[in-house]
């Protein structure tokens, strides 16, 4: 028998929205489109679109509405059934109001970023030292997270140890120290990563392309770029001297498939470009930002797409491994996930994606592939 005291199932892939701790129920007829922007480089953003209209005393539904105004703490979430899976959180950055001769057609903007925004309000000037002595950046990252009463996700890796002379935010101190190590710094679900890439680990589900009743992708296009180099070369100090002599530093990062995306079976001639130290850096610095390099420079292969995140079932994370079936033997396997755009509109709800891998060969696991279990 039909429970009817059961509350009703949420659509799939429904946007919720909560405003100041509470759920913005209020505001749905309103709401036209929302789009949240997440990197691995750069903060999460989101743009709520509302039409609005006055009520029988002059208010405007959606303005006058406590709740939206700048430093309002906002949560957006994808509903899948009875299951939320947040896309991002963070606070109303910027309220735009749009009056056009036809009141018929008032618009109200929102734009929201995540956390980050809240570390970044107040520049500082600070020397980070532990008794006196250098620091190393895990554990300054580590006291900016616990200032800010945010959580680590997993510990802060050690990065470099010097005496760092913080003069700007905590926002902008944190990205300038993680871009010094190579590292990701990835604001999500009210912790802060400060590490580099996470190729470990169980890939999210599966993106499925051409996969009949099982697609759940709606577009996927590949970019293989054969022009980026095998590895760099520095030039440092040699062992006596003055004289300074060439170091090769090749990727030294976790491969993403069953073979590296190089052209040394091809053409094994040493593709390697030659990068300058600048100014008077510290020699290990330098070679900390050329092994990041290197790294940056192996993911060759780059896929795009559009994921009808209905049939997907998931909120599609940056910074971690995704597995992708039917796109063949070179290219289906484990890639990481750079950028992705979240779009909720009378449309549905679509995920659009930019992945990147170092590798090439199917690598997934019947864990990983739905498919492979029954191929």
């Amino acid at each position: 028998m039909l429970d009817l005291f059961q509350p009703a199932k949420r659509a799939p892939g429904e946007c919720i929205i909560k405003l100041g701790g509470s759920e913005a129920t209020e505001l749905y007829p309103f709401l036209i489109e929302v789009t949240v922007d997440t990197s691995r480089a750069e903060a999460a953003e989101a743009v709520l679109t509302f039409e609005t209209r006055r009520d029988v005393d002059g208010a405007w539904f959606v303005q006058d509405d406590p709740r939206v105004k700048p430093w309002s703490k906002i949560i957006i979430e994808a509903a899948f059934g009875d299951e939320n899976e947040e896309v991002m959180r963070g606070y109303i950055r910027e309220i735009q109001l749009s009056f056009p001769e036809d009141g018929g057609g008032a618009l109200v903007t929102v734009t929201a970023q995540d956390e980050s925004l809240l570390l970044d309000r107040a520049h500082k000037r600070r020397v980070w030292e532990i008794q006196g002595g250098p620091m190393n950046d895990g554990a300054i990252a580590a006291q900016i997270i616990a200032d800010a009463n945010l959580l680590p996700d997993a510990t802060p890796a050690e990065g470099q140890t010097l005496s760092a002379n913080q003069d700007a935010t905590d926002a902008a101190f944190l990205k300038e120290r993680a871009e010094a190590n190579g590292f990701e710094l990835i604001y999500r679900e009210g912790t802060i990563y400060f590490g580099p890439r996470r190729l470990e680990g169980e890939p999210q589900s599966t993106i499925m392309v051409y996969a009949g009743a099982g697609t759940n992708c709606i577009q996927f296009d590949i970019q293989d770029d054969g022009h980026l180099p095998d590895a760099v070369s520095l030039d440092v100090a040699a062992n006596e001297g003055d004289q300074t002599q060439s170091k090769t530093l090749l990727p030294d990062l976790k491969l993403l498939g069953t073979e590296p995306a190089t052209s040394a079976e091809t053409l094994d001639d040493g593709f390697v470009w030659r990068i300058s130290k600048e100014g008077e850096s510290d020699p290990d610095q330098a070679e900390t930002l050329a092994q990041a390099k290197a790294n940056d420079n192996a993911f060759k292969v780059k896929g795009t797409g559009i994921l009808d995140g209905t049939l997907y079932g998931h909120v599609l994370k940056v910074g971690l491994p995704v597995g992708v079936d039917g796109v063949g033997t070179r290219h289906s396997g484990v890639w990481y996930v750079d950028k992705v755009q979240h779009s909720f509109n009378a449309d549905g709800y679509k995920q659009n994606f930019e992945l990147m891998r170092n590798a090439y060969g199917d690598n997934l696991s019947v864990s990983s592939n739905p498919l492979a279990a029954v191929i």
